[in-house]
């Protein structure tokens, strides 16, 4: 799938919606505990009540790690049934995964080969030989760490160089040259959304995932307003707000109205594009 493709996805379903998978099972309705995969079963209900108001999904692979051989066996599951139910969904595996190059090259085979997500998120501050065994797949993503939400961003990212400017521009500007607009994206937190105007003068084409829309406070409106392009150019990630937005046998049901909701508002902001 290319930048292109994803744009007509967006398109035809009125969504930039990614719903994030971040399965805790100690959050999980109460209900659902008795089933022998409660977490494959929580995300089969969620996926099946948001698929017709999102274009993504994005698990967070800490949430599956956790749980050990079980964890990985919940994460394959969700991602064989998205892939055999709704295959025109784009999957992001959340993995921030940065190391050298033949590290990297393994986990891009497993990622990419074995548990066949459609993108992964990465580190780039080891450089370039840690993210172009990604690039080597083709219609897959990477999707590189350029401006995070977290209160400790401040310690690195925005750091002034000698030479002038940020380090994570200095790290957009490096990096963007390794790949292209059809196979590398950034995540920007929703919480930095005045910062998207100065990121899109440096990529003005480029897809940014953008996570914080929700539970961490981010807007919207905001997002929108400094971040889309003439192709949308954004994928807004919601984890928490939709997917324990109710605890009790209507999680799912819940689930969707939230989904639906942030849809209509994602309508109503794409309507001149």
């Amino acid at each position: 799938m290319n930048a292109q493709q994803l744009f007509e996805r967006i398109r035809t379903k009125q969504s930039f919606l990614c719903v994030g998978l971040d399965t805790d099972s100690a959050k999980i309705p109460e209900h659902l505990l008795s089933h022998e995969d409660a977490v494959f079963e929580f995300n089969r209900s969620i996926v099946d009540a948001t698929a017709p108001y999102t274009v993504c999904y994005k698990p967070n692979l800490a949430f599956y790690e956790a749980a050990g051989t079980k964890g990985w066996q919940s994460l394959h599951k969700i991602v064989s049934y998205i892939k055999d139910k709704y295959p025109d969904m784009l999957i992001i595996a959340d993995a921030k995964r940065g190391d050298i190059g033949n590290t990297s090259e393994m986990y891009a085979r497993a990622f990419f080969m074995d548990m066949k997500v459609d993108a992964v998120t990465l580190s780039p501050y080891m450089g370039q030989d840690t993210v172009k065994p990604f690039l080597s797949f083709p219609d897959k993503w990477s999707v590189l760490l350029a401006l995070t939400s977290n209160p400790s961003a401040r310690d690195f990212e925005t750091l002034e160089l000698a030479e002038g400017g940020k380090l994570y521009e200095k790290v957009i500007r490096t990096s963007m040259q390794w790949g292209s607009v059809d196979n590398t994206m950034y995540v920007v937190g929703a919480t930095q959304a005045q910062m998207l105007a100065d990121i899109r003068r440096i990529i003005p084409d480029h897809f940014l995932l953008v996570p914080g829309v929700g539970a961490q406070g981010g807007s919207l409106q905001e997002v929108a307003r400094y971040g889309m392009n003439s192709r949308c150019g954004l994928l807004v990630n919601s984890s928490r707000a939709i997917i324990y937005a109710d605890k009790t046998v209507h999680f799912a049901q819940v689930a969707g109205q939230q989904a639906r909701a942030m849809r209509d508002e994602m309508a109503a902001l794409l309507k001149n594009l």
